[in-house]
Order: structure tokens, then sequence, then C-alpha cells
């Protein structure tokens, strides 16, 4: 079918389903198509039979095979929308995912409505979380670190296309980028919280992403304690840690948020109803 039989976008679809058969086929063939061709996904619906063109069906072609191998979608398109943002994304972040959503959400719920309320974003990843309060919040001071340069570069490059100079770029591993720093009114992270030993490693998208993005120590709480140990030394009185975790960590990190002296622990919930997002503040 990559030769020069010509063939149709129904044509690709069908292929499509017949490779990617399983629950989530369908959708992910248009993702690929629209992301191949640089059309709409509505446009390739109301054109069932045009013709694939030359310059981009070898494109197409090509991630087919890889997505049926198992390659996230995120990382052969460049491409994972966030907050309604479109993000760039490689193989050196992890790939935003809805759940993320609800710890922006906290942030917003809690970071000050006021010009130069400050935010850290830790482990910033593709910067999803930082860029998506900066844009909410255009007037506050936001930074995001990451202890990976690769990653680092692409959360800036995120920044620059989408417009958002107002965040600060620093490296460092976790409370390490805030040298120099004054203290912040609220303290985020999606760090990484898989324990080592999870089976779940070897399943699905997470093969593909960044070890260092996922797993952390025999319980998956290694970077959570160290975020949590560090907090109350870089907020300013009533400041708030906001953690993403694992649907079954949510008790075990109010506890170590508690242990640590921080007050009002309490998690949220993400859209499939587990706890996700756990937040406590340091004394007023």
């Amino acid at each position: 079918m990559t030769g020069t039989t010509p063939v149709t976008i129904a044509e690709l679809r069908r292929l499509g389903r017949q490779r990617l058969p399983g629950a989530d086929g369908a959708a992910d063939v248009e993702v690929l198509l629209s992301a191949a061709s640089g059309r709409s996904r509505a446009w390739l619906r109301a054109h069932d039979d045009a013709l694939a063109e030359s310059g981009w069906l070898p494109r197409f072609m090509d991630w087919l095979q890889r997505r049926a191998q198992g390659e996230p979608i995120a990382y052969l398109t460049g491409e994972r929308e966030f907050w309604s943002l479109p993000l760039k994304v490689t193989p050196d972040v992890l790939i935003p995912r809805a759940d993320t959503e609800t710890l922006v959400e906290e942030v917003l719920r809690r970071l000050p409505q006021r010009s130069g309320a400050r935010l850290a974003d830790l482990g910033t990843g593709s910067g999803a979380v930082a860029l998506s309060v900066a844009r909410e919040r255009p007037q506050a001071y936001v930074l995001a670190s990451d202890a990976s340069s690769a990653a680092l570069a692409v959360a800036r490059g995120n920044a620059e296309r989408l417009g958002l100079s107002q965040v600060v770029f620093r490296p460092g591993d976790w409370y390490q980028a805030l040298a120099g720093e004054t203290r912040f009114d609220a303290i985020a992270s999606n760090p990484p919280y898989i324990a080592s030993n999870d089976p779940h490693l070897g399943e699905g998208d997470l093969r593909f992403e960044p070890a260092s993005a996922l797993v952390s120590g025999r319980d998956g709480l290694d970077a959570i304690r160290v975020l949590v140990a560090g907090a109350a030394a870089h907020l300013v009185p009533g400041g708030w840690l906001l953690l993403e975790h694992g649907f079954s960590q949510g008790a075990a990190v109010r506890g170590l948020m508690r242990a640590a002296g921080l007050v009002d622990a309490a998690s949220t919930r993400d859209l499939g109803g587990h706890e996700r997002v756990s937040y406590a503040r340091t004394r007023p």
C-alpha cells in the first residue's frame, strides 16, 4: 500500500483498524491520520474517498506500524493536549495525562490571586503543570525545574511556543533548583511514584517513558519523601505543598505530610474516583 497504487482515506482507515484492533484502535487511527496529513479529523471523515498524498502517506504507515508495536501516540506525533494547551513531547518527558489536570485545579484553588504570587513546579517534565498555571494566572511568578536538561529544554520550548514568557526555568534535582530563591506561596510536583517492582512498568505506554519520571524506590514514595521533608524551608507561612501520587498512596502521603509538621492535609480524587492529589500547608 505504500507503493504507487493510489489509496483513499477510507482504505487507510480500514487498514489501520486491522493493525490496531483494540478498543481504542479507531481513535488512534484517526489521530495518526490527522497528524500525518495535517488535516482535521472532521475533514478526514467528510473526505473518505479522497486520495492519500504521497507526501504524508509513508509517515502514516511508519507511525501505524510503530503504534501497533506499542509506541505511544504522543511520542509518534510529538504532541499531547493538556489543559487545552498543545504541548510538544518527546521520549525525554512523561506524557501529560488527564489525571494531572487535577493537580492544576488544586494549585489554582490555593495559589493567591494577586500579582507576584509564587509557584514552583518541581520536576516539570514537559512543563504541563507550570504552563497551565501560568496561562490561568499571568501575573504569577512561576518557576519550573527539572533534573533532566533534555526535559527542561522541552518545557522551555513549550513556553516559548505558547508565549508564556513569565515562566522561569531552573535546572536541579528537587529543592536544589530553588537555591537563592525567596519562599513560595505554593510548591507543586508530579514526581515519580511507581514502585520499582511494579509489573505495570512492563506494559503499555510506560515501557517507552523515561524511568526517571516513573520509578521512585521500593514503595514508590522516595521522591515524595524528599519533597515533603524540604517543603517547609521553601514555603511562606500558610504556603501549600501539592503532590500527585498513585491511586493507593493518598493515606501514606498525608501521613508523611503530617509527620513533617504540615497541617490541613487532605486529598482530591481524579475523574476515575481515585485519590490522586494530596496537599497540606505550613502553619500560618
